[in-house]
């Protein structure tokens, strides 16, 4: 009678090396993709990837070099061909450029706030979330971004138009525009208008809507003038000075000393104005930011 015996257990098999076992001391995988920790120029990188591949960047920015370049242009040749050696009586020629500038800031405002609400509009913003979970970084992004991108093409617009008024009004009896001049109606005015576009895309970010933030936008552009133009009451006359010195053509207008107003804000003060209310609505969408769900 034979008997039959039970195979003896065997060891159990070494876990490979990028699989360790309970317990067990093996080393753990590693990667042959390079870990990199991330930091605010991979955001930059993303958001310029972005702002330059979509069209609303290229439709919106080529309209508003038309209007800017077209309209002042156009200003400055009328003023050429009806006037004589004394119609500019000393003024500063390049003041001309303000009307392209006040009707192609629409182009911008349209732009800053495309470049926030209408990625909650596709969805697009969960997948920038998810590629880097630090809104704070992606808004500071998406700000520096669109600001250098916004001042660069205002800057080369506005400086276009500056040096063609220079020569086209020269024997118009204007003044030879100083440096103060070329410094505030070029750099000054540029940085003006970025701004206003960055505060555009701010608002985008709090309403996460594109129609709403754009119609908000031009109201607080357009809405404080229309509005004084209607107050013809006395008692209402500090209300309506107010809203003329404070008003954004107003303010745009200083930098080309041709305000709406004999009083209110001088020389470089529409700047600050500005730059301390972006600040303030930049520092509110930040904390939205970090209260909200994508």
């Amino acid at each position: 009678m034979s008997t039959h015996q039970p195979p003896l257990p065997q060891a159990p098999a070494a876990a490979p090396d990028w699989q360790a076992a309970p317990g067990g001391t093996y080393p753990g995988y590693t990667s042959p993709i390079p870990v990199v920790r991330t930091h605010l120029g991979h955001a930059l990188a993303s958001e310029w990837t972005k702002i330059k591949s979509v069209r609303s960047t290229m439709w919106t920015l080529g309209v508003f070099v038309l209007l800017v370049v077209g309209i002042g242009l156009l200003a400055g040749a009328v003023v050429a061909a009806n006037s004589d050696s004394t119609t500019m009586n000393g003024d500063n020629p390049l003041s001309f450029g303000f009307f392209g500038l006040l009707i192609g800031s629409m182009c911008i405002i349209t732009l800053g706030v495309l470049t926030t609400a209408s990625e909650y509009g596709t969805g697009m913003i969960r997948t920038t979330a998810t590629a880097c979970p630090s809104r704070g970084r992606v808004l500071a992004a998406k700000s520096i971004v669109f600001f250098a991108v916004a001042f660069v093409v205002t800057l080369a617009a506005s400086g276009f138009v500056a040096m063609v008024h220079a020569s086209m009004l020269r024997d118009t009896g204007a003044r030879t525009p100083s440096g103060a001049d070329w410094l505030k109606d070029t750099v000054g005015v540029s940085l003006y208008i970025a701004l206003l576009g960055l505060l555009s895309l701010l608002i985008g970010s709090v309403i996460r809507h594109s129609a709403g933030a754009i119609t908000i936008m031009i109201a607080a552009v357009l809405a404080p003038l229309v509005i004084a133009l209607f107050m013809a009451a006395s008692s209402l006359q500090k209300v309506q000075e107010w809203l003329f010195e404070y008003s954004i053509p107003s303010q745009l207008g200083v930098f080309y000393d041709n305000s709406l107003s004999r009083s209110g804000p001088t020389g470089w003060d529409p700047l600050w104005i500005i730059l301390g209310l972006t600040a303030a609505v930049y520092a509110g969408a930040y904390a939205l930011l970090q209260k909200r769900d994508v």
